[in-house]
């Protein structure tokens, strides 16, 4: 078994098992970023159904923070997807995470070379409040970017709320509250998203038409992270809040 499958094999077994294990550059520090994206398209050919895309370290002080200059990119399997209204089972998580998002749904394909943040806006039927549910399988979430990109950027499960027309709303300047059990967590705008979020959507339409693929007429994109993600057990409640698109609940069980 090469390195590649080794490593994948031990993130899926880490899910089934729903036990962290210790980052994979721990014992290989040769582990990069190319690699890494090998071993999560490896774990993407099994993940069955797929929804869409997740975007990751998307701030910019965040990225100064971990030496990085872009953001980095996952799949949303269709799998992991809560309806709204339903609860998320903590128990069939690690160590789970929320944080709020603005969601992109696309209306048509978007692909090339030189998409822009006018284009993607162009290309969405509507946005809409998110709650990613972010569940690690490292030991308390401690990674290199190599290694977060070959655990899909801690995907575990999301909800997207209701969607709305963009048109008129300008998503840098939306404000935006996470909530834990009635309390505020954090406050952000959309612009804590690269500037703008659907510069984001573009950076990753960029990335995969270099990598031969595009989005697709109907996929979801989760922009990335508004706010630092919050902890989450089993009798809590996440309410997410953004400006002029609405809220999204999730309770946990």
């Amino acid at each position: 078994m090469n390195n590649v499958s080794k490593w994948a094999a031990q993130l899926a077994k880490a899910v089934t098992d729903r036990t962290a294990i210790p980052s994979l550059s721990a014992g290989s520090p040769e582990l990069d970023l190319e690699t890494a994206y090998r071993v999560q398209r490896k774990l993407r050919a099994a993940a069955g159904p797929l929804a869409g895309s997740k975007l990751g370290v998307t701030s910019r002080a965040k990225q100064a923070q971990v030496g990085v200059s872009s953001p980095v990119y996952g799949y949303l399997a269709a799998a992991d997807a809560i309806d709204l209204g339903d609860s998320l089972d903590t128990a069939k998580l690690i160590q789970p995470r929320c944080e709020p998002e603005i969601v992109f749904i696309l209306g048509r394909e978007l692909a090339g070379p030189h998409v822009t943040t006018a284009d993607v806006l162009a290309a969405c039927r509507g946005v809409a409040v998110g709650i990613e549910v972010l569940d690690s399988r490292y030991t308390d979430y401690r990674f290199t970017m190599a290694d977060v990109v070959a655990d899909n950027t801690s995907a575990g499960r999301y909800v997207v709320g209701t969607p709305v027309d963009p048109q008129g709303i300008d998503l840098r300047l939306v404000g935006v509250v996470l909530e834990k059990n009635g309390k505020v967590s954090a406050t952000a705008s959309g612009a804590a998203v690269l500037g703008h979020p659907a510069s984001a959507v573009a950076w990753l339409a960029r990335q995969l038409w270099a990598e031969g693929e595009g989005l697709q007429a109907g996929e979801i994109v989760l922009s990335g992270g508004l706010t630092a993600a919050v902890p989450v057990v089993s009798g809590d409640v996440v309410v997410a809040s953004i400006d002029r698109l609405g809220s999204v609940e999730l309770g946990c069980r």
